[in-house]
């Protein structure tokens, strides 16, 4: 592939590993962004309807937010990080160099297809790598506009977008790459990882998975309601950390359900196919998929669509089964199964079902309880008393385990997972010791009790 080939030339004349150089490419890129706001919002509106409020507070000012706090840090980031010495290699100083890891590959999804793009490019400029962006083709004029964009900021041997479909994809996987940033589903994922492997190419793989959220006989019933529901169909349940299924005591199940459908209500009004704040399904075909999921479901609230839209709205299902459709795999959809438990083994029989989530939420005024689900499953990541909110921190790396992903970014942690940490010692000529040069004149007995000092 030239492209790529052009990039590894440009790679090698060292110019992305000048700090100042790359600060100029982001701001270049950050003015970029904010000249063309209004059209990124009405790009992503195009393809499926996204609020403006929506794509503004986590497409383009969360990327914004990213670009000025790493325009702050990276010198500090880039910097050799010293470390104390091993008194065996006294005297010496030691440190640890960040270095880019060369030509990076970011294949971007469609449910965030700007920030998700955007995001983890802003890291591997910074962190001295060159980068071809893949954005989803499921969101065409967002895929638009993310090329204008970063043709209008880099050079195109710097960085550069490669639009297409699975096919484009497929080819560029089979390159040679230094390292690939994946956001998708598991399924593509497995594949991602598979033409990595054969390269010996490290990845970056953020997934997702059956988010369950707690809701303790103990819970603020109110609040968890209007914090569920928004984390739940923002983006009409199109994110990846969203609940994907809720686990209520059954002595408060009904007060649930009647909270969380006056949230939805309060939210969306009385004709939610009206409101101006709520997005649709990005495709047909998903749309399509998550209708069959809701055959032979009971209905709490919802159900209604509009198949010429991609329109459905936001659906309670009352109990359902482990092996319906619906509980098979993670839903990406506006649809919330709401599923009573008694005891806190009905609870682990639940989240043990699946692999390892990208979150875990708990809504629980007892800490003994919130201790004791953070500490017994394990999650990419999650909240206490609230939905999504994990993901704002940036000092709060984000990323999943297990099925659930490979790797963490956002802020520092963004920085150094687009850079080799090379441990460098500076050894002293001013003095030698004679320990370790053989012949081995010491007794065994005093290598054992030194041991530690290696």
């Amino acid at each position: 592939m030239q492209q790529l080939q052009k990039q590894r030339d440009f790679f090698n004349t060292q110019q992305t590993k000048d700090v100042e150089f790359r600060k100029k490419a982001l701001k270049r890129l950050q003015q970029e962004i904010i000249v063309r706001e209004d059209d990124i919002c009405d790009a992503i509106y195009a393809d499926f309807k996204k609020p403006k409020f929506e794509t503004l507070a986590a497409e383009t000012q969360f990327v914004l937010g990213d670009i000025k706090h790493t325009l702050k840090k990276m010198s500090l980031w880039a910097q050799p990080q010293r470390v104390s010495a091993s008194l065996m290699n006294w005297p010496s100083s030691d440190f640890i160099y960040k270095e880019p890891y060369g030509n990076v590959l970011i294949i971007a999804p469609w449910n965030y297809p700007f920030q998700l793009a955007i995001a983890p490019l802003i890291a591997a400029v910074a962190a001295g790598n060159t980068a071809v962006v893949k954005p989803s083709e499921v969101t065409p004029n967002t895929a638009k506009i993310l090329s204008e964009i970063i043709t209008a900021s880099f050079k195109p041997e710097h960085v550069t977008v490669i639009e297409g479909g699975v096919e484009t994809s497929q080819e560029l996987l089979a390159q040679k790459w230094n390292y690939i940033f994946f956001t998708g589903s598991s399924r593509v994922g497995k594949i991602v990882y598979e033409s990595a492997a054969k390269h010996l190419t490290p990845v970056t793989l953020e997934l997702g998975g059956k988010n369950p959220t707690i809701v303790d006989e103990t819970a603020s019933i109110s609040k968890a309601a209007k914090r569920i529901v928004w984390g739940k169909f923002l983006n009409a349940g199109q994110t990846c950390i969203a609940t994907d299924y809720i686990l209520v005591h059954q002595s408060v199940k009904d007060k649930l359900v009647h909270a969380l459908k006056k949230s939805i209500t309060d939210s969306y009004g009385q004709n939610i196919e009206k409101s101006t704040d709520y997005a649709r399904t990005v495709s047909h075909t998903h749309y399509l998929g998550l209708k069959q999921m809701l055959k032979g479901q009971e209905l709490l609230f919802g159900g209604e669509t509009n198949d010429e839209d991609n329109y459905l709205s936001p659906t309670l299902v009352n109990e359902p089964k482990l092996e319906s459709k619906l509980m098979e795999g993670e839903i990406f959809g506006p649809i919330l199964p709401i599923i009573s438990y008694e005891t806190e083994a009905d609870i682990e029989k639940h989240i043990n079902n699946y692999g390892k989530p990208l979150a875990t939420y708990v809504f629980s005024n007892k800490k003994s309880f919130q201790k004791k689900i953070i500490a017994k499953y394990s999650f990419g990541g999650g909240a206490i008393n609230d939905t999504l909110i994990q993901i704002t921190n940036k000092k709060l790396p984000f990323g999943g385990v297990g099925a659930s992903g490979i790797g963490s970014y956002h802020g520092k942690a963004s920085f150094d997972l687009f850079s080799h940490h090379k441990s460098i010692i500076k050894k002293s000529n001013w003095f030698e010791a004679p320990l370790r040069y053989p012949p081995y004149n010491l007794p065994i007995k005093f290598v054992k009790k030194v041991k530690h000092l290696f």
